[in-house]
């Protein structure tokens, strides 16, 4: 049996796309994937981000935020960053491992722009969802498509 790929998701504050990430691909490619996700803050989890990931059948409520400094000693195989911050402070790791920007929106971003609008809770939470299969949609190419990105 083969070594499993290690991955880590990397956002700003390990709070919705990064531990979406993480969830689908625990759900979807635990069998070939070690997965972490991390922060390069902590916000703690977003609360919309668990709910349509349930929906979803993907249960992340006991997941924590967690700092990227955490996995300094983890021999990772690829760093994904999922937003635009995290990529731009992304921290140094080991040439060994791959560091690549897979950029998704900011659903709380999204949402907040919708409330300011005055759309109710279901249309704020259409933008947790767009961004959820997104990110189902990229995991579901894993580990294949990491080596097809420019870093």
């Amino acid at each position: 049996m083969s070594e499993k790929f290690k991955l880590l998701f990397l956002c700003t504050g390990n709070s919705c796309r990064s531990q979406m990430a993480e969830g689908w691909t625990r759900k979807l490619k635990g069998d070939r994937i070690e997965v972490y996700s991390a922060g390069v803050e902590t916000h703690g989890l977003n609360p919309n981000a668990v709910k349509v990931m349930a929906e979803a059948g993907v249960d992340i409520a006991n997941r924590k935020s967690k700092l990227v400094d955490e996995f300094r000693d983890t021999e990772l195989d690829a760093v994904i960053t999922v937003c635009g911050n995290a990529h731009e402070t992304c921290p140094y790791f080991p040439p060994r491992c791959k560091v690549i920007h897979v950029g998704f929106d900011d659903p709380p971003k999204m949402a907040q722009a919708l409330a300011a609008k005055g759309e109710n809770e279901e249309r704020q939470l259409d933008c947790y969802r767009k961004i959820r299969d997104e990110i189902r949609t990229f995991v579901e190419k894993l580990p294949e498509n990491i080596n097809n990105r420019i870093v």
